[in-house]
C-alpha cells in the first residue's frame, strides 16, 4: 500500500471511502509524469520515473483543508 496527495480546487466533489480511477499524462520536455484523480476532481504534483503511481484506481482516506487549499490522501495498491 502507497499513500499519495492530489490537490483539489473545491469540496464537495468527493468523500472519504469513495474509490476513483487515476489517470497518468505525462509532460512534455522532462521525463515527468502528473495524475488526476476521477472525473478531474483533483491533480498531483509531478513524479519522476521512478516515482510513477502504476495502480489506476486508488481510495480516498482523506480530505483535508489548509491555508493552501484541499488536499486529498489516496491509498493505491501496487
Amino acid at each position: 500500500m502507497r499513500q499519495e496527495e492530489f490537490k483539489m480546487e473545491r469540496l464537495g466533489l468527493l468523500k472519504e471511502g469513495d474509490v476513483l480511477s487515476i489517470t497518468e499524462s505525462r509532460l512534455p520536455g522532462p521525463d515527468l509524469y502528473y495524475y488526476t484523480l476521477g472525473e478531474a476532481f483533483a491533480m498531483s504534483g509531478n513524479y519522476t520515473p521512478s516515482e510513477r503511481i502504476f495502480a489506476r484506481e486508488g481510495k480516498v482516506l482523506r480530505v483535508r483543508e489548509t491555508q493552501k487549499g484541499y488536499f486529498v490522501t489516496v491509498e493505491v495498491t501496487e
